[in-house]
């Protein structure tokens, strides 16, 4: 059984609903992976340029590819009407923030605050934006299951049908890996980290097996 890579929105709770997922119809061929390592000092008498403590993040860049032919084949109903218009329509919705409802609440919270202080005559020179963005999970494996947030996504559209929906893309996407605060409230995202953290040092661990015999080699006695 092939694991499909993919993209989940989520609510940050530990249960709740899944408001969008996309998962690969094809696994990209390959992903980049940058450590991305603060500045260090470099000489006796050169200061420290970043604070203490301030942690290594990875970032993860790759490209996906959407084709309708497969569905098309299938005569999936939704491929017909908007070939793969729905994958990348939930793609962009990922990386939008939900500002509808964020302004309804918003303009809800100023009209309850103007009816308890009585109204005022001046009014804010700007608004003060009330957006929040997806939270987002990479699954890639069994083993990286990770919090990130979008950087970039550039989707090129291939092919279209007679009625110009796109048939087949690719989408380059570059993803950032979230160092989640010990004081989040976001449960999903820090238990999700710490299980990948968790397998990835069992994996360094695991390799002192594979090279055990090279270690006793290298050590004179």
């Amino acid at each position: 059984m092939l694991l499909r890579g993919a993209l989940v929105e989520y609510s940050g709770g530990p249960i709740g609903p899944i408001p969008n997922v996309v998962i690969f119809q094809f696994n990209p061929e390959s992903l980049a992976r940058t450590l991305q390592i603060p500045e260090r000092p470099t000489g006796a008498t050169r200061r420290e340029s970043s604070q203490a403590g301030e942690q290594t993040f990875e970032r993860i860049t790759f490209t996906a590819h959407f084709n309708a032919a497969d569905m098309l084949d299938e005569g999936k109903a939704l491929a017909q009407m908007f070939g793969i218009g729905p994958q990348l329509a939930a793609l962009e919705k990922m990386v939008l923030p939900s500002s509808k409802l964020a302004g309804l609440v918003g303009a809800a919270i100023d009209a309850i605050g103007d009816a308890l202080g009585g109204g005022s005559d001046d009014a804010p020179a700007q608004p003060i934006p009330r957006e929040t963005y997806p939270r987002i999970l990479f699954v890639w494996g069994l083993t990286r299951v990770l919090p990130v947030t979008i950087d970039s996504m550039s989707i090129t559209e291939l092919e279209y049908d007679s009625l110009l929906n796109p048939l087949r893309a690719e989408v380059a996407i570059t993803l950032s890996v979230i160092a989640i605060d010990a004081c989040s409230d976001d449960l999903l995202a820090k238990g999700a980290l710490e299980f990948s953290t968790i397998a990835k040092e069992a994996q360094a661990i695991a390799n002192l097996a594979n090279t055990a015999e090279q270690v006793v080699e290298l050590i004179p006695l």
